[in-house]
């Protein structure tokens, strides 16, 4: 694995990371004919910075990510990296200036090994080998052993993390993570705390967290968001946002529950 990439050093960052600007939502509606997904959405993710989203289901939360990176077009608004216009851009081109995105389900190619699976994320991001190096995290997510087995033979958090260090492959400025946590065991879930350090330390990646689990949200998002209906129900520290009554009634039930 030590030809994956030469070494990086711990806290700095390389690549396309590097580079000033915030990813900035601004006044961002989606609408499918008559039906609106979601209605004036504004937000910034500032570089090296995390974001949580939280809502019920059908509150938007899936579809906002794909606006973001290209895989919708949103009906109104503006998504800009620094000064650089994203809206109306095609998912590859997000991808090639830094926002990148994970999903809900595992993404690997599911007959090839996973030392195959890794070199396929080299390669197709264009990673010449110069930046990154993922040795030690195939290593502390338990990988190593297992780099000449096909990707589906493995268990599903093996399977979890291994899509999620492909994505890192493209050195994304700006991540993107769609339930990072689904599928996955409690006693699993701090393995997403490691790999967002990691994102942050080697990369300075700003992160878009969209998730279900309170309490990964509280550990790791400093500032979350709160989608009810299509709308920005409430925003700010984890905290007071989900102290509140009316986050309560509309998230996670009535507060005698």
């Amino acid at each position: 694995m030590s030809d994956l990439a030469t070494e990086h050093s711990a806290g700095s960052t390389g690549g396309r990371a590097q580079g000033g600007g915030s990813l900035r939502i601004d006044g961002v509606s989606k609408q499918f004919g008559g039906l609106k997904v979601f209605h004036d959405i504004s937000f910034e993710v500032p570089p090296g910075g995390i974001v949580g989203v939280i809502g019920p289901n059908g509150a938007g939360k899936t579809t906002l990510i794909n606006v973001i990176c290209g895989m919708l077009t949103a009906s109104s608004g503006r998504i800009l990296l620094g000064d650089r216009e994203l809206s109306g851009q095609p998912f590859h081109t997000v991808s090639s200036l830094g926002v990148v995105r994970s999903f809900q389900q595992t993404n690997t190619f599911r007959s090839a090994t996973v030392e195959e699976n890794l070199f396929r994320a080299q390669r197709f991001s264009g990673d010449k080998g110069s930046a990154l190096r993922l040795d030690r995290l195939v290593e502390e997510f338990g990988l190593a052993r297992h780099l000449k087995e096909a990707s589906d033979k493995l268990p599903y958090g093996l399977q979890k993390m291994l899509g999620l260090i492909m994505v890192l492959m493209a050195r994304p400025r700006f991540l993107l993570l769609d339930e990072p946590a689904a599928g996955l065991e409690r006693r699993e879930r701090t393995q997403v705390d490691r790999f967002v350090e990691h994102a942050r330390t080697l990369l300075g990646c700003g992160i878009l967290i969209v998730e279900h689990d309170m309490d990964l949200v509280r550990r790791l998002c400093p500032h979350c968001l709160v989608l009810e209906s299509g709308r920005l129900l409430a925003e700010g520290p984890p905290a007071d946002v989900l102290s509140r009554r009316d986050v309560i009634d509309a998230y996670l039930g009535t507060s005698e529950e």
